[in-house]
């Protein structure tokens, strides 16, 4: 058997290339795992104990701010209050990884590993064709909505000037 045989074995389950949501919902529950599992290594009080809790919700900020960096994007493509939603999730995450770094307790470390499972959740079970048709109903009604505010009285299409100071 080769050296690595055991350490290849967690990954069995990494998601197909070509499908984000699978592979952002696989990451969110794999770093759950971690925290969940260095939850069960013992008292926190104990250093090595309180190291490896440590460096399993460092992965976990990692992963988020992962997200946070996509989501600043300006073409990530996602409908405008999801976005704002997640980016609030992230500062969440951001305020709360910060205070259970400090101190790594159970109930805090919950807090993340309970979130990760729940996004997780939502990205694994929602049916790709499902996605797609609403983010195809949010672009028509946004392209509806574009039309009407661009006509004006007489009926005829005009073009908008934006200014930003």
């Amino acid at each position: 058997m080769s050296p690595y045989g055991k350490h290849t074995q967690k990954y069995e389950r990494v998601p197909e290339p070509g499908s984000p949501r699978q592979t952002e919902g696989w990451a969110l529950n794999e770093a759950a795992k971690r925290m969940a599992a260095a939850i069960t290594l013992g008292d926190v009080s104990d250093h090595d104990v309180k190291a490896k809790r440590k460096s399993a919700v460092k992965l976990n900020w990692k992963l988020w701010t992962i997200f946070q960096a996509e989501l600043t994007l300006e073409d990530s493509g996602m409908d405008e209050e999801i976005r704002r939603n997640m980016l609030t999730l992230c500062k969440f995450v951001d305020k709360h990884t910060i205070g259970t770094l400090v101190e790594p307790t159970d109930s805090k470390m919950s807090t993340l590993i309970d979130l990760n499972r729940n996004i997780a959740l939502g990205l694994l079970q929602m049916p790709a064709d499902e996605v797609d048709a609403m983010e195809k109903a949010r672009e028509a009604e946004k392209h509806e909505n574009a039309n009407e505010d661009d006509k004006q009285g007489d009926g005829a299409p005009h073009q908008k000037l934006e200014i930003n100071i």
